[in-house]
């Protein structure tokens, strides 16, 4: 059922900025070092409410603006919208994304580090590390299931993680601004770290004899790996113990993010608080 919009109410909200969309198409603007651009309305949206993110610019349709503004964003927020036409924004941002009207120029976020947002080790609040995992989005759509499941941190590899930006971030639909997120150096390192922490490494993997049904009541992390190759055979051996899904014979595996929803689903089952 589609709900009808209602007439925007009159507010107090300061005006917006006017920038000029006309004149003749130039190459689209490399951002400075150090700045992202955002895009998609809940991305932005969650960018904008998230305090630890630094926001340069904010560019919005007269559409996108209102939705804004009908979503709760701040007077602060909406103060520094700069009005522009479908076409302006599409000439800032990468060929073929999908901005719903709605773009940032932002500062990346602080690196997190994993014993501040790790520890401490809790039941239910799983950590999800991803194993050379590159597709921006199906990391996007990890972030999302991590934030809807409860999960504490998502720890990716330094070197072969693409920002948290762009099309990645409009496929997490907000949740890089609420989940915090490891660059790792080494994988095994990590994992070696959480242990010690006291987590249970959980490595998800197709030929395993154990059942995600079996994960211990215990704090737990939950590794994927990449589709096609799985985990490496140095991250395997430093998980505790290997977990599959049980899937129909003829299906050779799922898709990643797929998985990762339904893993995180497990960890969380038996530590649901009580209604």
């Amino acid at each position: 059922m589609t709900q009808k919009t209602q007439p925007r109410a009159k507010t107090n909200a300061p005006a917006r900025k006017r920038a000029k969309s006309g004149g003749p198409r130039q190459g689209r603007a490399k951002p400075a070092d150090g700045a992202v651009w955002l895009y998609g309305r809940h991305a932005v949206a969650a960018a904008l409410a998230n305090p630890a993110r630094k926001i340069k610019r904010v560019l919005a349709t007269k559409n996108a603006a209102d939705w804004l503004e009908q979503a709760g964003a701040k007077e602060a927020a909406l103060a520094r919208l700069e009005d522009m036409k479908p076409d302006a924004i599409d000439r800032l941002l990468p060929d073929g994304a999908v901005h719903q009207g709605l773009a940032a120029l932002a500062e990346e976020l602080p690196r997190a580090r994993l014993k501040e947002v790790c520890a401490p080790a809790e039941a239910g609040r799983p950590v999800l590390v991803l194993d050379q995992i590159t597709d921006p989005q199906n990391i996007g759509a990890l972030f999302r299931s991590a934030a809807a499941f409860g999960a504490k941190a998502v720890i990716v590899q330094e070197r072969r993680t693409p920002p948290l930006s762009g099309a990645l971030a409009k496929a997490a639909a907000g949740a890089v601004e609420v989940v915090p997120c490891v660059q790792a150096v080494n994988i095994a390192r990590a994992l070696e770290a959480l242990n010690d922490l006291g987590y249970h490494c959980a490595g998800l993997a197709g030929e395993a004899d154990a059942y995600i049904a079996d994960f211990p009541p215990a704090p737990l992390v939950l590794v994927m790996g990449a589709e096609g190759a799985g985990l490496r055979q140095l991250v395997a051996a430093t998980c505790d113990k290997l977990y599959r899904i049980p899937i129909a014979p003829g299906i050779e595996s799922l898709n990643v993010s797929n998985a990762a929803a339904i893993s995180l689903y497990e960890a969380r089952r038996a530590h649901r608080p009580e209604k």
